[in-house]
């Protein structure tokens, strides 16, 4: 009887200790329309990393983050416009870029529908025209 009293105590403190290990690994659920505080580094390091000449990048063009319909949700998202030139050197002309962020963090960049950044209240964005005249690009 001691035998299985012991055994019926060791079962419980297991199944106890198994219980609160999983109750304690479920990580905080991200908020995804956390406010993009660092928007503006973000999406310079990803034009750094996507244009294909990202030397003087000329009349750019950035946006506030607004929270805005995203298919079935609402996003932070900010429109980008500027002209910049591709391999051969040569600009490309003006082009609206937008930006999609999910829990404060850039998640896309993509060229914008004539739709998207239509309305959009741009101010000058200085930050991308000297994108690679003051640091070195990749």
């Amino acid at each position: 009887m001691g035998e299985r009293i012991a055994s019926l105590c060791l079962l419980s403190a297991v199944a106890l200790s198994a219980a609160a290990c999983s109750s304690s690994s479920k990580a905080p659920e991200e908020n995804p329309n956390t406010f993009p505080a660092n928007y503006k580094d973000e999406i310079l390091l990803t034009m750094t990393n996507s244009l294909e000449d990202p030397t003087n990048v000329r009349d750019a063009y950035i946006t506030e983050p607004i929270l805005r319909r995203a298919g079935n949700d609402e996003r932070y998202v900010v429109c980008v416009r500027s002209d910049s030139r591709n391999a051969n050197k040569h600009y490309t002309g003006s082009k609206d870029r937008i930006a999609y962020f999910y829990a404060g963090r850039l998640n896309q960049l993509v060229e914008a529908t004539k739709d998207q950044c239509a309305n959009a209240a741009y101010k000058p964005f200085p930050e991308l025209e000297k994108l690679c005249q003051a640091k070195k690009c990749m």
